[in-house]
């Protein structure tokens, strides 16, 4: 056996057999390869150990043939100094054989293999004597009836000794020769070549006795060997690892009980032995008959013998709620007859409530626990396919809080937070049934209402949100006083789609908004002023690119490491005639709604790669393209007409792109930027986990960059534990995806610290560089160069 048992080393010390194993090799006298074989002799010469005293009678009975024949011939004092050399010979060789006892469980030294062809020379010698000298003086019968003797005890040795081959044809060749030499002398030539054949037939017989003994015994120990790795895998595997082995009988009964699986059901070893597999895992629901469905599945795999793996099933272990998983196969005996199931486990709870935990966080709002706008989506699409089947109505209520600027601006973030969880509080306790509210992001709220057919029903809940909301709210000491202003649509009247309802219950916000706050308002298709401003915005904005209106400005993204500038994010300003300086936040929503985003996003993406041919050629221009822009049947061509008239290298163009797009038209969003990948292109998500939990899409697109929003990082930055959940798991998930981080919205240098120490690749906020013109971009580069010379 293998001395090492170190089962991570995994390599056999055995040899690797040649298909035919040389004579040389057989006899010991060379060594192929770069086998071990120092280990096949111990292997060999551990049977020398064994038969010593048959060995030792056979010998004595042919020296009493010797002295029988040859007594009276040689005289008494040879014959006694002969039998006297043969007994030390004897005593000698004896000595080395019981050496090598044990020799298959270490490496046989050159010393010990040498002494033992030393030995047995001295035995062939030694018989060699008698053949040579007492038969010339006897006669012709007298040395065949020795050589006959002599001739058994040989070929008895080949069959006895076949572990040591040498040692045989040492003795064969010694012995032989003596005796065709005394054959010759007699002048029996024939007699003297017929012993010589017999010798080369006896030697050649050796090996192959001593190969077929050699190859079965290297077989015999290498599934030992075999065996004992397994047995110390599993011994390890068990001792290392937090899985554990199980085994049932025939009758779903555990058997075989390993330590690990005792400890995992906490229970002694005595305790579950023989007990119902089934019955330990219900625990207590077993009486009622009331267990988990994924019992039921696990009991119907072991009922139909089928194979199973990482089958997660509940289980109640002390009285407390587990998740194991499990895997199993059914068992078998050597006449393919079944006698259980055999597998191994382990106890996943806290990697499920990990993962329960980030479906949770994707679909709630952090800071409130409401719903947020994806399950809002959900739920308002779900209504709408219901007052569709009956024939009711729907309702979405949209609210914003009225003076929660003010609050937060003068009191902080944290003041504005907890307002905003009291606020959600609030609302939670004016839902029934048959409502749901969540919140869509800021300090915006949404409200659905399953069934909206009593006739103000839809008003009455709005007035009763407007009263809670205007109570005042006692925070850290100051009592506080906001109001709310609520728009209503109802579906299918106001909007088809859910987009449509959400749109025009936002316009009704609006317009509450405008009358001031604390009110009420109700989609009406005659919002005359909303429409009159929308209208003559929408006509600006058409001629907008032809009066030369539009600039860009670009802020710097940074390495979190050494803060040198990777990229520039390519951010579009609109400077009207009529209107002066509109905010992106009031004219992209308009261009997006009009698809006057398209001619605009084809400018902004040829104007910025144009800008970035003047940059160093490290550095990246990111671009925001919007779902409007990847639904367009020729998109990539506008990416490529954009690099190709600039100049600009694909790798430094980067798309980036929210999680809105996969809520509309997913697979030819996902189709558009497969396209752009592939012309070299990256793509990064912006506003990771805001609003639609796109995290089946990580997998599908090959994202360079994931952007964290600027509110997970303020409320990472001010203590909040799930905004720090969130970010850590967002990290983690990109590197396991190989993509890069970018935290947004970073303020000073104690945020731009923490950011760097949960392991965000990139930067960018206001402490690095606030929107710039092209001019005071190229600045950036360099006042770089003169700090870095």
């Amino acid at each position: 056996m293998v001395t090492d048992t170190r089962v991570s080393e995994n390599q056999s010390s055995l040899p690797v057999l040649p298909e035919r194993l040389p004579a040389l090799a057989v006899l010991g006298l060379s060594s192929p390869g770069e086998a071990d074989w120092a280990r096949l002799r111990g292997l060999q010469y551990s049977r020398l150990s064994e038969n010593v005293l048959m060995r030792l009678l056979s010998q004595a009975i042919v020296a009493i043939m010797v002295v029988w024949l040859y007594l009276d011939v040689v005289g008494l004092p040879v014959m006694g100094a002969w039998l006297a050399v043969l007994l030390c010979a004897t005593v000698y060789i004896t000595q080395c054989d019981k050496a090598f006892a044990g020799a298959d469980n270490r490496k046989l030294t050159q010393e010990e293999f040498r002494r033992r062809i030393v030995a047995i020379t001295i035995m062939g010698l030694t018989w060699a004597v008698p053949l040579l000298f007492f038969a010339v003086q006897g006669t012709l019968v007298e040395l065949l009836t020795l050589w006959i003797t002599l001739s058994a005890l040989i070929v008895g040795l080949v069959l006895v000794v076949a572990a040591a081959p040498l040692g045989s044809v040492i003795f064969a060749i010694l012995t032989g020769l003596a005796a065709a030499i005394s054959a010759a002398i007699f002048g029996a030539y024939e007699t003297s070549v017929i012993i010589v054949v017999t010798i080369a037939i006896i030697c050649q017989g050796t090996v192959e006795s001593a190969r077929t003994y050699l190859t079965a015994r290297i077989a015999q120990d290498g599934m030992a060997e075999k065996s004992e790795v397994v047995s110390l895998l599993l011994r390890e595997f068990e001792e290392n690892q937090a899985d554990w082995l199980w085994q049932v009988d025939t009758n779903k009964r555990i058997r075989s009980v390993s330590p690990r699986f005792a400890f995992a059901l906490g229970k002694q070893l005595e305790e579950i032995e023989g007990k119902s597999f089934l019955q330990i895992l219900a625990g207590d629901a077993w009486e009622s008959g009331e267990f988990s469905p994924s019992l039921h599945e696990l009991a119907d795999r072991l009922k139909e013998k089928e194979n199973f793996s990482n089958l997660i099933i509940k289980v109640e272990i002390n009285a407390e709620q587990r998740w194991w998983e499990l895997s199993g196969t059914p068992m078998v005996d050597d006449y393919g007859v079944y006698v259980g199931f055999r597998g191994v486990g382990s106890d996943v709870t806290e990697q499920r409530e990990s993962s329960e935990k980030i479906a949770y966080l994707a679909r709630y709002d952090t800071l409130t626990g409401l719903p947020n706008r994806l399950m809002l989506n959900e739920a308002l699409r779900d209504a709408m396919r219901y007052a569709k089947q009956w024939r009711t109505r729907c309702a979405f209520l949209m609210l914003d809080l009225d003076r929660f600027k003010a609050v937060n601006d003068s009191l902080g973030h944290q003041v504005g937070d907890k307002m905003l969880a009291k606020v959600s509080g609030r609302l939670t306790e004016l839902m029934g049934d048959n409502a749901m509210c969540g919140r869509l992001g800021g300090d915006e709220f949404g409200i659905v209402i399953r069934d909206a057919s009593t006739k103000g029903s839809v008003d009455a809940l709005a007035r009763r949100i407007i009263a809670s909301l205007s109570k005042p709210y006692d925070i850290d000491g100051n009592t506080l006083y906001v109001g709310a202003s609520v728009g209503s649509a109802v579906g299918p009247r106001d909007g088809k789609t859910v987009e449509e309802i959400m749109r025009n219950s936002d316009l009704a916000l609006y317009r509450a908004k405008d009358e001031g706050g604390g009110a009420h308002c109700q989609y009406e298709p005659t919002l005359h002023v909303h429409a009159e401003e929308r209208r003559k915005l929408e006509a600006s904005l058409r001629h907008a690119l032809d009066r030369n209106e539009m600039s860009l400005n670009f802020q710097p993204v940074v390495d979190a490491n050494d803060e040198t500038v990777v990229s520039f994010e390519a951010l579009v300003r609109w400077n009207s005639q009529e209107h002066g300086f509109v905010g992106p936040d009031k004219f992209i929503p308009l261009a997006e709604d009009t698809r006057l985003i398209i001619p605009i996003g084809t400018w902004v993406m040829e104007q910025a790669c144009i800008e970035a041919c003047n940059w160093p050629s490290h550095v990246r221009i990111a671009v925001n393209v919007s779902g409007e822009q990847l639904i367009e049947p020729d998109f990539a061509s506008t990416v490529i007409r954009a690099l190709s008239n600039s100049g600009l290298e694909a790798h430094r163009l980067e798309i980036e792109v929210t999680e809105s797009i996969f809520l509309r038209d997913a697979n030819i969003a996902r189709a558009a930027l497969e396209q752009v990948i592939a012309l070299g292109c990256t793509v990064a998500l912006d506003d990771f986990g805001t609003g639609y939990s796109s995290l089946g899409y990580l997998r599908k697109l090959s994202f360079s960059t994931i952007k964290v929003d600027r509110s997970f990082v303020q409320g990472a930055v001010q203590g909040s534990a799930e905004s720090l959940a969130i970010i850590n798991a967002v990290v983690a998930m990109a590197e396991s995806l190989e993509m890069s981080t970018t935290a947004e919205g970073v303020e000073n240098a104690e945020e731009a610290e923490f950011i760097r120490k949960l392991g965000c690749k990139k930067i960018q906020g206001y402490y690095f560089g606030r929107p710039m013109p092209a001019s005071e971009a190229r600045q950036v580069f360099v006042r770089e160069g003169l700090r870095r010379a």
